[in-house]
């Protein structure tokens, strides 16, 4: 069984990074794990001029002087390029690191709130669940660029921060497998079309495979074809294979699992609010319309959520 840790509330309103670079040396002003008056965290992208780095600091809402009361860290382009290469063509990386983050720890059990400004790679729900993945917990975490940017530094940035906030490294498997999911996330809702039903399909697939512990191929795929049918998303085989060997990597990391139940709630009501309600949902006389195998797979995915959520 998967250990149980804090629970990681992610709202309507998230939008983040995630992705680590625990090994990166941070500057010398406090010693991770040691300074408790270090309760907030700056990650600057290196490459800010200064009139970008105000631009920053007031979407933060910090001043110059205010920043005495962070702890301040930097990422550089070749950081970026270190741990993202693999997943990201350099165009989206980029030549400069300009995008920065701040955490601020909050209270336990309070949970991850996240927004963004000037990012535009990804959407809320696919840091989310990512930040899910990489263990990230009670905190208010800013995203921002002095103008409209991918925002790469700062999924480095943030896990570089979460680590000098815990004291804790953050293992390379650990930070592959959520920069894999990120990455593959928004490849699928490219090819789709449609980004919040893939952050759905994919936050509603990882309930199903720690909630029953699934670890073979064939059963995670059958999780994300059975949740993309209840979801009613078409996709394709292509994208099937790819959210499976992602998911595959990440139901090999050790992740909190009352944190994506909360997630998978929060979503099992999002679409109730949208008038998709698994729990009367008709399957006997949807058997008669579709044939009984279909009917069983939402019947399937019917019972996921409500036993769940109900």
């Amino acid at each position: 069984m998967r250990k149980l840790t804090n629970r990681v509330l992610c709202t309507a309103l998230i939008a983040g990074i995630l992705t680590g670079a625990a090994a990166l040396p941070a500057k010398a002003d406090a010693v991770p794990g040691e300074d408790t008056k270090y309760e907030r965290y700056i990650s600057f992208g290196a490459d800010l001029k200064p009139g970008e780095k105000t631009s920053v600091l007031n979407i933060f809402g910090v001043t110059e002087a205010g920043l005495a009361d962070y702890k301040t860290i930097e990422v550089t382009n070749k950081d970026e390029h270190d741990y993202l290469d693999e997943y990201l063509d350099s165009s989206v990386i980029g030549t400069r690191a300009l995008s920065s983050v701040m955490i601020v720890k909050t209270e336990e059990g309070s949970g991850i709130t996240v927004s963004t400004n000037n990012i535009n790679y990804c959407t809320s729900g696919m840091y989310c669940n990512a930040l899910v993945t990489a263990g990230m917990s009670d905190a208010k975490v800013t995203v921002a660029a002095p103008f409209n940017i991918s925002g790469t530094s700062a999924l480095v940035g943030a896990m570089k921060a979460y680590s000098v906030m815990t004291g804790e490294d953050i293992s390379e498997t650990t930070m592959d497998t959520a920069t894999d999911e990120l990455v593959t996330t928004a490849e699928v809702a490219e090819s789709i079309g449609d980004n919040d039903k893939v952050v759905q399909l994919v936050a509603a697939a990882k309930q199903k495979i720690f909630e029953e512990e699934l670890s073979s191929e064939s059963d995670i795929e059958d999780a994300v074809e059975s949740s993309a049918e209840a979801l009613k998303i078409d996709i394709k085989q292509e994208d099937i294979d790819k959210l499976t060997s992602m998911l595959k990597k990440v139901s090999e990391v050790d992740i909190d699992v009352d944190a994506i139940k909360e997630q998978a709630s929060e979503i099992y009501n999002k679409l109730k609010d949208a008038g998709i309600d698994f729990s009367q949902v008709d399957t006997k006389g949807l058997a008669e319309k579709v044939g009984d195998f279909f009917a069983n797979i939402f019947n399937a995915i019917k019972d996921f959520f409500s036993g769940l959520f109900g």
